[in-house]
């Protein structure tokens, strides 16, 4: 499988991500009222998930991409960067 075919799927899989996530975005429903979809549905959707992460994995490995370093599509590496860590402030 070429590079063009890979990048072509990889483009796919996002947009089917990204569809899905919008579909259960709009379909949760607020302030407790009862969810539209069924436990088996809700199931389907969560494997659906699983399904495109997982070929998303096989194809980033099929590249030779470092899942551990995020990947820029202009081939660059970030500058050096320094960890800050957030704490939240005491209540008095």
């Amino acid at each position: 499988m070429s590079t063009e075919e890979l990048s072509k799927e990889q483009r796919i899989l996002r947009a089917m991500r990204k569809t899905l996530g919008s579909v259960v975005r709009d379909a949760t429903p607020l302030g407790g009222r009862p969810n539209p979809l069924t436990e088996n549905t809700i199931q389907e959707i969560k494997e659906c998930f699983a399904i495109i992460s997982e070929r998303e994995k096989e194809l980033a490995a099929q590249l030779g991409f470092d899942e551990a370093k995020p990947y820029y599509n202009d081939g660059s590496e970030p500058a050096s960067a320094q960890i800050i860590s957030f704490t939240k402030p005491s209540k008095h």
